[in-house]
């Protein structure tokens, strides 16, 4: 699904930002003005840009994105939610007891996260990592990462 219509776009990035203001009112805490900076970034990158199919989560040519500051979780989260990996509904749950939506992202419990998150910065290495391995092995993924200090 490859969105090349302007406002097209500017409705999804809205669309992860209503997501973003869900989650974390839901939880009642978190990192709305960090989520709320990358919605278009995430919005042009998920529906125009990225290579990925949502019911194919782990196929190992798709496109990757690595979210180098955990703290946007809910923006990461309502943008795969947006784009089909879960249910939008899911966001309420954030940062719940036995949610898989947590206040850093775990690539072990949801899909379409490719990295879990931790010490900001520690994406780019990783990043580097992943884009050097396709290189040397002729996969041709791209291969997105997004850094901030929120």
């Amino acid at each position: 699904m490859k969105i090349t219509d302007i406002d097209e776009l500017k409705k999804k990035a809205n669309d992860i930002r209503i997501g973003i203001i869900e989650a974390v009112y839901g939880a009642k805490s978190g990192h709305p003005g960090g989520s709320l900076s990358c919605a278009d970034i995430l919005a042009v990158l998920y529906f125009n840009q990225m290579q990925i199919e949502p019911m194919k989560s782990r196929d190992e040519s798709r496109d990757r994105f690595i979210l180098s500051k955990g703290h946007a979780a809910p923006a990461l989260y309502s943008a795969l939610a947006n784009r089909g990996y879960f249910d939008v509904e899911e966001l309420k749950n954030l940062r719940h007891i036995d949610s898989n939506l947590q206040g850093h992202p775990d690539m072990n419990k949801v899909p379409g996260v490719d990295m879990n998150t931790g010490s900001l910065g520690q994406g780019l290495s990783i990043a580097n990592g992943i884009a050097m391995s396709s290189k040397i092995n002729s996969r041709g993924i791209r291969v997105y990462c997004l850094l901030g200090d929120r």
